[in-house]
């Protein structure tokens, strides 16, 4: 298996100075290849605390010069929020500086904070991305950016510096909606899966994006790459504790951030899935939707650790990992031991697990 891990740049109720954040979360980042992982990941986000990335590809490009082999990855840029055409010349850029090592993820965003920031339409979403999915897929294949959609009118321009080999195989996007995990499958895109619902559901949709990715394309769907909030530590009961703590922490950002306790995505063209995700939260309360939130992630001793990364990556399919250590304003010093203790004793079993075929 494949194992990476992100940078976050959360700075949870303002606990800390942006600086200081930026400071020890660039520390972690250059513990990354050191210590064996084998892929870092950006994730982008604005205006709020909940992620302070706001140009995940800045980001990337700062670490493809303090690195020489870990893959290099979006998670996600949201492309609605950009030009298409732009975010190519990013990628392209980054591969050439890399020598390869860049990853695309995108995805087209959910909360209502950042589309009012960039004087965005939430309902056009989908279509945008969709549309701008196909001219960024195509213009990494052929160097070559042109489309006639119905938002996007781009003319034939080139992109230089022009994709020196295929982007085939490392171009994902996430999804959480069943609409949008067919749509991935009809754009030939991988999957993301951050969880957040119930394993069946993944599994269901899962198997209705193999289906349409091999009638559409011709061949089978890569494996999907599954992250997870991640907390290692020798003694469960601490583990325990502190997943309690910072993974409930982090679920309230995402409760803030993205409004969930608000009645708009009901009403929101496009994000009717997450008007009825806000009414589970309303049925089962917040308590529980936590506790349920926590239980998908991966936390206890190395042991409890590997086998919950296999039992997903039984129901998933799943070759890659991606764990995210700092969240929740969980202190650095514990954030560095958990990520070491995981390199120590998690990550060498999980690369000796075969790939799927």
């Amino acid at each position: 298996m494949h194992v990476g891990t992100s940078i976050f740049f959360q700075n949870r109720l303002q606990s800390r100075t942006d600086y200081e954040v930026y400071q020890n979360e660039l520390r972690l980042a250059d513990l990354i290849e050191p210590l064996g992982y084998e892929s870092i990941w950006g994730v982008e986000h604005h205006f709020t605390d909940y992620t302070m990335c706001p140009d995940v590809l800045q980001f990337l490009s700062y670490m493809a010069g303090r690195t020489e082999k870990v893959q290099l990855g979006s998670m996600v840029v949201v492309l609605p929020w950009h030009d298409p055409v732009r975010v190519a010349e990013q990628f392209s850029v980054l591969d050439h500086m890399s020598d390869g090592r860049a990853v695309v993820g995108v995805g087209r965003g959910l909360a209502r904070v950042e589309f009012d920031g960039f004087k965005l339409n939430m309902t056009e979403s989908r279509a945008k991305f969709a549309e701008s999915a196909q001219l960024l897929v195509q213009a990494l294949e052929d160097g070559v950016a042109e489309f006639d959609g119905e938002l996007i009118k781009q003319p034939r321009v080139d992109i230089r510096p022009k994709p020196f080999k295929s982007f085939k195989g490392r171009t994902y996007a996430a999804a959480v909606s069943p609409e949008s995990s067919l749509a991935l499958a009809q754009l030939g895109l991988g999957m993301l899966i951050i969880p957040q619902k119930p394993w069946s559901e993944v599994e269901t949709e899962l198997k209705a994006y193999r289906e349409i990715f091999q009638e559409v394309n011709g061949s089978p769907a890569p494996p999907p790459i599954v992250v997870g909030f991640t907390v290692c530590h020798e003694d469960e009961d601490t583990a325990r504790e502190m997943a309690t703590e910072y993974v409930g922490s982090y679920w309230e950002s995402i409760m803030d951030h993205y409004e969930f306790h608000s009645d708009h995505l009901k009403t929101t063209k496009g994000y009717e899935y997450y008007g009825k995700f806000t009414e589970k939260i309303e049925q089962y309360g917040d308590q529980d939707v936590k506790d349920f939130f926590l239980d998908l992630q991966v936390w206890g001793t190395p042991e409890q650790c590997y086998q919950k990364i296999m039992d997903t990556r039984g129901r998933t399919g799943a070759d890659s990992f991606l764990a995210a250590f700092s969240f929740g304003g969980m202190p650095y010093g514990d954030v560095e031991q958990s990520m070491r203790l995981f390199a120590k004793e998690v990550m060498p079993r999980l690369k000796s697990v075969p790939a799927f075929a």
